[in-house]
């Protein structure tokens, strides 16, 4: 899903004043200005490691998972259509909703959730949370800076660690 940026053609879409034939190298592109212009964390591994969990468990929404990234994802970023961070984030709840049924909350700096909302908030961290009680909440996004109430909701209710610890979970 992910490729060299710095690579470029002389035909294709423009993303700033960059110009590719591949729209994967576009988007990676966009992707990486918008992750260096604002400090938001880099989900594509965390995505992946979802994405091989459904291929295992649920095969139609593996196939769904990667037709979305390939004929949605991808070009709506390359083309300029879709903010980078949020297209990703989108993606992410989708993968969530594929992998259980659920909702997603916005659990704000405080340790408060409400239901999200998009476009959200960039300091939220975005949980989605399984209809069935015994599914663990699956972590969708994390501020670039998690306050000490975004990190123990998500010790508890993602890592279930019943002894919270002071440290930083990864999205990559």
């Amino acid at each position: 899903m992910t490729s060299d940026p710095k690579q470029s053609g002389d035909a294709g879409r423009t993303t700033g004043a960059r110009q590719t034939a591949d729209p994967r190298q576009a988007a990676d592109a966009r992707f990486a200005e918008a992750l260096a212009e604002t400090g938001a964390r880099d989900p594509r591994d965390y995505y992946r490691d979802r994405l091989r969990e459904l291929k295992r468990t649920s095969p139609d929404g593996y196939a769904e998972g990667v037709a979305y990234y390939q004929n949605t994802l991808v070009p709506s970023i390359a083309t300029g259509e879709a903010d980078p961070l949020v297209a990703w984030r989108d993606y992410g709840l989708l993968l969530a909703r594929l992998t259980a049924p659920g909702r997603a909350v916005a659990v704000d700096a405080t340790g408060r959730s409400l239901p999200f909302e998009p476009p959200g908030d960039a300091s939220d961290m975005v949980l989605h949370l399984p209809e069935r009680a015994r599914d663990r909440p699956v972590l969708v996004s994390l501020p670039p800076v998690p306050t000490p109430a975004q990190l123990a909701t998500h010790q508890w209710l993602v890592a279930g660690a019943r002894a919270l610890a002071a440290q930083t979970p990864s999205m990559e």
